[in-house]
């Protein structure tokens, strides 16, 4: 197994209200290139820090200290900028890790028409033309279903449900074409049927497009649905990591056992059967 990213004894700390707060402490862990990886823990636990330290959208009132190594492919013609974590170098936001946040409509631009923020990632990353971008933003729309995908480039958030709008977010998180895709909580302000469908359309872009996927999320069945390995987070500390069928079937932690049993009737296969039917 190859490492795309080394996480090593990394601590976030936030100041508030005077004082320090660690959001995570002492985490050392491997993210391996093409794995789906899924963060689980109830709120509070670090999930969140982790992904924003990954992707380097900490705000700048927090301190770091550890590392994170990155082994990304040749830069070519990119310039990427030393790493702020001690690694040689830290990726491009957008082109080397696309981020899909919990809230698509806080995150699409409400006056911008859908098909333009999806070409303006690839025409700011890959040097693509206005229409080549746009070429591009229809075919994604076509690849995450949306239907009408023509008049859909020219639509505005607010003229889409959320379980579209969550669509579109991911279509631009990947229009650059990128290494990672992290995945914060993306399906929790969906109902059921949509959350699992959102995961099915994760799964299925991830695939085709050879991606490493961290999925971050409170819901340890969408997890076990989607994930080859599950990292437990709690009170900032990695407590568990192992394959998904040992940390479903056979959890080694009791806060771990909890989690399970706070998910009444966790059975994972209907979810992804249900799932697949609608990607």
């Amino acid at each position: 197994m190859t490492a795309l990213a080394s996480i090593r004894d990394l601590t976030v700390t936030y100041r508030r209200d005077g004082s320090d707060v660690a959001a995570l402490k002492h985490v050392s862990l491997d993210i391996v290139a093409g794995e789906r990886l899924a963060i689980i823990g109830e709120s509070g636990s670090g999930k969140s820090t982790l992904a924003l330290a990954i992707a380097g959208l900490l705000p700048a009132s927090s301190r770091v200290e550890g590392r994170i190594d990155w082994f990304l492919p040749p830069l070519g013609a990119r310039d990427r900028q030393p790493s702020t974590l001690a690694g040689d170098y830290k990726p491009l936001g957008g082109r080397d890790i696309g981020f899909v946040f919990q809230d698509p409509s806080a995150s699409l631009d409400p006056v911008m028409a859908v098909g333009k923020q999806i070409a303006e990632v690839a025409y700011t990353h890959l040097g693509l033309t206005w229409p080549q971008a746009y070429a591009k933003a229809k075919n994604l729309l076509e690849r995450i279903r949306l239907p009408d995908p023509e008049s859909a480039l020219r639509a505005f958030p607010h003229q889409l449900s959320g379980g579209q709008k969550q669509r579109v977010a991911i279509a631009a998180a990947i229009a650059a074409g990128p290494k990672l895709l992290i995945a914060d909580e993306a399906t929790s302000a969906l109902d059921t049927i949509v959350q699992a469908e959102i995961v099915a359309l994760i799964r299925r872009l991830v695939a085709e497009d050879g991606m490493t996927l961290l999925f971050i999320s409170h819901d340890i069945a969408l997890a076990a649905a989607l994930a080859e390995r599950i990292a437990v987070f709690r009170h900032g500390k990695l407590v568990e990591l192992g394959e998904t069928a040992q940390i479903v079937g056979a959890p080694a932690q009791a806060y771990t056992r909890a989690l399970l049993d706070a998910d009444i009737g966790l059975d994972a296969a209907p979810l992804v059967g249900r799932a697949g039917l609608n990607a």
